[in-house]
């Protein structure tokens, strides 16, 4: 015997004597499970590795999560979920580049959502994304 393999078995002759050797598969510990509609929505100022980022869970039945909670379940609604579909806004923007990232993730009529995208500032997202990720208070 080798002496890597006698260290090994000692080790696990003392972890069993001690009790710490489980009797069966490690077990995760239990989630709260959300149901209805909700997304957990992320917004990055610059880059996505080293910018500023706000973060909410956004429910919708009843609306709760931020402060446009309930016209962000509207747009949402009448989009059945697809944040691509909501109708842009018609707004004016300024040419400065100051991007951001967002990032949705969550479930909409038991369908998984799962949208990202960048958009080169926060005008150009408002006017996209209508209030869904307008998380500032």
């Amino acid at each position: 015997m080798t002496y890597i393999t006698r260290a090994t078995a000692a080790a696990g002759a003392l972890l069993a004597s001690v009790g710490l050797l489980a009797a069966g598969p490690a077990q995760a510990a239990p989630r709260h499970t959300l149901t209805g509609n909700w997304l957990d929505l992320t917004v990055t100022r610059g880059d996505t590795q080293t910018g500023y980022t706000r973060h909410t869970l956004l429910l919708c039945d009843p609306p709760l999560g931020h402060a446009h909670a309930a016209e962000a379940c509207a747009e949402l609604a009448a989009a059945d979920g697809d944040i691509d579909r909501i109708p842009p806004k018609k707004i004016f923007c300024t040419m400065i580049f100051a991007p951001v990232t967002v990032h949705a993730r969550g479930r909409w009529h038991g369908r998984q959502v799962d949208f990202q995208e960048t958009y080169s500032s926060k005008c150009v997202m408002n006017g996209r994304t209508g209030e869904v990720f307008a998380l500032d208070d």
